[in-house]
């Protein structure tokens, strides 16, 4: 059974415009509420502001990658919580697990399919939780 993901706040961080537009698009039709970002820095400052519900983040991107910047979210005691999903166009089994030491609790390859970014969301992300 699909849950509803409506009024969801999801973040979406990556330097490519058409990764966040693709993913945003899909999301959107779904009902969740979308935050963007073009990197780590970018995000960082609109996680305090917007208290998104989950996070994808690239890994490959200038200045704060994926890695360092799901570590400095699951550092924080505010957001340790908050499910980071790692995006990469690498299938590599040391980037997931590099992921996995920097906190990620999950690992999307792109290209993503819209199963896969809805199917993440709904098993990280409790309903009402």
């Amino acid at each position: 059974m699909e849950q509803s993901l409506t009024g969801l706040k999801v973040m979406v961080i990556d330097d490519s415009k058409t990764i966040r537009r693709t993913a945003e698009t899909l999301l959107a039709k779904e009902g969740c509420e979308v935050i963007t970002a073009e990197d780590g820095f970018d995000a960082l400052a609109k996680i305090a502001d917007h208290r998104p519900d989950i996070v994808f983040v690239d890994v490959m991107m200038p200045r704060l990658d994926g890695y360092q910047t799901c570590a400095l979210i699951k550092n924080n005691s505010e957001f340790r919580s908050m499910p980071v999903i790692m995006l990469s166009s690498k299938d590599g089994l040391f980037d997931k697990a590099k992921g996995r030491i920097v906190g990620s609790d999950q690992y999307l390859t792109k290209p993503f399919s819209r199963n896969e970014l809805i199917g993440a969301i709904q098993q990280h992300v409790r309903a009402g939780a």
